[in-house]
């Protein structure tokens, strides 16, 4: 009996040492003391080769755009700038895209280019109603290849869409996603609204402002240009300015530094008021004086009574709800040329041709 207890009493005692040291085998036996054999990865997947292909052949183009406003000079886009942002290689003059509102008002502005280099660059024209600027920088050793541009006349929801800027500083930042919706409508500082503006959730925040937009064949489909979110970061929404609007202002702002704004010399009613009211058209509050709308006899609200103005509700054969369609109409027709204006005047509907003129140069 007893000779039965300490066996039992040493089948414990082993058990419990081999408890106790447990770790200290497992270390000596399992420990690896030198650095793990590498696996072999295999292949990437093919939409990971899609995605650094883009970035490979685009990232050299895009550039980071710092400005500072007043005499105080810059000597790095790092260096506390008051404005910053992000470019891309337009052409092969040294002429880069970015936004508007990076660049305005800033009297001195550099670029670094992925490579590193920085260099100082000309504000060659901006324009506040599309939020697009063109710089050209100076003194350039090794320019990068202009973006190929797209088109973005047959962009479809769901497809896939690549981002790249400077978010918060960080150069060279890729992001993706996809196209969330199209035709939206963006209000810029200059008064107006860029029409038909992208909609992506690839990740846009403060920085990327001026970056290029591409699609999965690496083509400029559009320039980010503003989030939205509460908060000032990224909350799932971006947007961006078509290229096709980018690919018809832009050489407009190399040739004469700035575009011509297709009007007739009317104010308009708040699409909101307009609403409110019940008017489903363009309410004139006041035309002005000396240009077309007042030549052809157009009327705005009348300043002693209140009285209603005349409403326009369509352009050229084609209905118009919002202050949007009519200055989409005008440019359309084009600075020259007339347009077919059919408006409501005291119940009923009349048609009124106007030459449709350049209104900034009247500004």
């Amino acid at each position: 009996m007893r000779r039965g207890t300490g066996v039992l009493i040493a089948i414990v005692a082993v058990a419990l040492g081999l408890y106790l040291l447990r770790p200290l085998i497992e270390r000596r036996l399992f420990a690896e003391m030198q650095p793990r054999t590498i696996e072999a990865r295999g292949s990437l997947a093919e939409f990971e080769r899609l995605t650094i292909d883009i970035f490979e052949r685009a990232a050299p183009s895009v550039v980071q755009v710092a400005g500072r406003a007043g005499a105080k000079p810059l000597a790095d886009p790092d260096s506390g700038a008051t404005q910053g942002g992000t470019g891309f290689v337009w052409d092969r003059a040294g002429h880069i895209v970015t936004n508007n509102h990076v660049v305005q008002g800033a009297s001195d502005i550099l670029v670094r280019f992925a490579s590193g280099e920085v260099v100082r660059a000309k504000l060659v024209g901006g324009s506040a109603n599309y939020d697009l600027a063109v710089l050209r920088a100076v003194n350039v050793r090794d320019l990068p290849p202009p973006l190929p541009v797209g088109s973005s006349a047959d962009l479809k929801v769901g497809q896939a869409a690549f981002a790249i800027g400077n978010p918060f500083g960080l150069d060279q930042s890729l992001t993706t996603g996809v196209i969330s919706a199209l035709s939206r409508r963006l209000p810029t500082s200059g008064g107006r609204e860029v029409a038909n503006v992208i909609q992506t959730d690839a990740a846009i925040n403060p920085g990327n402002s001026g970056g290029p937009l591409l699609d999965s064949a690496g083509r400029l489909i559009g320039v980010n240009t503003a989030i939205y979110s509460p908060s000032g970061a990224y909350a799932g929404i971006g947007f961006a300015i078509p290229v096709d609007v980018v690919n018809r202002v832009v050489p407009q702002l190399i040739q004469n530094g700035r575009v011509p704004i297709a009007g007739i010399g009317i104010q308009a009613g708040d699409d909101m008021m307009s609403s409110r009211n019940g008017i489903e058209g363009v309410a004139i509050v006041r035309v002005a004086p000396g240009l077309p709308a007042e030549r052809a006899g157009l009327r705005g609200v009348n300043p002693q009574t209140g009285e209603l103005g005349d409403v326009i509700v369509g352009a050229n054969g084609k209905s118009v709800r919002r202050l949007t369609e009519l200055t989409g109409l005008l440019e359309q027709a084009g600075i020259g040329n007339t347009i077919q204006l059919e408006i409501v005047r005291g119940g009923r509907r009349i048609t009124i041709p106007v030459l449709v003129a350049d209104i900034g140069l009247n500004r």
